[in-house]
């Protein structure tokens, strides 16, 4: 069973474009689907991560909203961090669904249980991963994956029932 999903944030959470205006404001884009099934899945109990390789303040605010379990920002190393998450945790990576599309996230996506990658992931991810997804990044990927892991977990039931 998947007891932790773990999220990448630029190229999965959004297109992995990076905007600045002239006062040096960033800017990113978020889906609404895949916030909802992130949402849902804190809703029933379940823990969710963002693991990513840059910090924003923009990011911050989305895991506060979608109730994400851990936040970690600036990360070298995402299999390190993995690890320790899993180790709090008391859980084998076995037990981890994760998502990323570039090769900072190789190595992480290597170790869990479950791997995932946008249709928009670099080629040597998609060679890698257990899943290649068809939407893109910031286009309904998480949910996608979301809504795999809730079927292959045997909650699509409680996971329905909450908007119902």
């Amino acid at each position: 069973m998947i007891k932790l999903l773990v999220f990448d944030v630029d190229g999965c959470l959004t297109n992995g474009k990076i905007v600045y205006n002239s006062s040096n404001d960033e800017y990113k884009s978020f889906n609404v689907k895949d916030g909802l099934s992130i949402a849902s899945w804190s809703r029933l109990g379940l823990k969710s991560a963002i693991i990513t390789g840059r910090n924003s303040k923009i990011v911050q605010r989305r895991a506060t909203e979608l109730n994400i379990t851990f936040l970690h920002q600036g990360v070298k190393d995402k299999y390190a961090l993995l690890r320790e998450i899993v180790n709090e945790m008391n859980i084998d990576l076995k037990e981890v669904a994760a998502i990323g599309d570039d090769l900072n996230d190789y190595k992480m996506l290597k170790s869990v249980g479950w791997s995932f990658a946008p249709s928009d992931a670099v080629k040597e991810i998609k060679e890698i991963v257990d899943t290649v997804l068809e939407c893109k990044g910031g286009e309904g990927a998480i949910r996608e994956m979301i809504d795999l892991v809730v079927e292959k977990n045997n909650l699509k039931k409680e996971f329905l029932e909450l908007w119902q």
